[in-house]
């Protein structure tokens, strides 16, 4: 990500915010809703005197995306979401979990060994990922902390389907995907195109997984960099 918030810092500001408990970033609310998250971040982009944005969101951070472009189309100009989607419904959860052969999300998603977290990055990547078994280790210890409330994180995600709905949203999207994802797979991310409305356009990158933006970095900042151009000229025409 550091790789990427350099290409874009020339051409844009960029806020790289801690989602809770994903990093330093923690609460005292019990509520761990992506929509808790999205005013989150919509209240420190008020505090920064931020006035239009896009907002850029990978996996959960996607949904948490969703979520304030619904919330707040005023804030929200454009989004670009990749390997996300806008609600995890019941149906969505079972087959993503029966599909990749795991019994829940944080089996998958929370590893608490080399053996699981490898077993995470080879659905997680298209593409045979190697690392000395010492990184693997200090992985672990560095990016699963705050096992707890992640796993309250995920508890919080899923919604009954009859619960579910998905918006048609104003904004202009760009469903940015791993053609090889076998988490939200391509077919998923089809339909959700055309749910989210005729502003939505997707783009699918070769030869990449769930983690296209590690695995194909500049294919996806080439992309992401021109749809940002995009949507700029057509702000400046309104």
């Amino acid at each position: 990500m550091a790789i990427l918030a350099g290409v874009l810092a020339k051409h844009y500001d960029v806020y790289i915010p801690d989602l809770l408990y994903f990093g330093g970033a923690t609460s005292p609310s019990t509520d761990r809703s992506p929509g808790f998250q999205a005013e989150c971040l919509v209240a420190a982009l008020g505090k920064l005197g931020v006035e239009k944005c896009t907002v850029v969101g990978f996996s959960y951070g996607g949904m948490v995306a969703f979520k304030m472009a619904e919330s707040h189309p005023g804030l929200v100009r454009s989004l670009v979401v990749s390997g996300s989607v806008v609600a995890m419904t019941d149906s969505i959860s079972e087959t993503t979990l029966e599909r990749i052969g795991v019994k829940s999300s944080a089996e998958l998603l929370l590893p608490d060994s080399v053996k699981g977290l490898k077993a995470l990055l080879s659905i997680a990547a298209h593409r045979k990922l190697w690392f000395p078994e010492r990184l693997h280790r200090d992985y672990l210890q560095v990016m699963f902390t705050n096992r707890k409330e992640r796993a309250e994180l995920l508890e919080g995600l899923v919604v009954s389907n009859k619960d579910a709905t998905v918006p048609v949203l104003p904004q202009k999207i760009l469903l940015l995907w791993g053609h090889n994802d076998n988490i939200f797979n391509i077919e998923l991310a089809k339909t959700m195109k055309e749910q989210l409305g005729e502003e939505t356009m997707l783009q699918s990158i070769d030869k990449a997984g769930h983690l296209v933006h590690l695995e194909r970095p500049c294919v996806y900042n080439r992309r992401l960099l021109e749809f940002l151009a995009y949507v700029t000229a057509e702000a400046s025409k309104e």
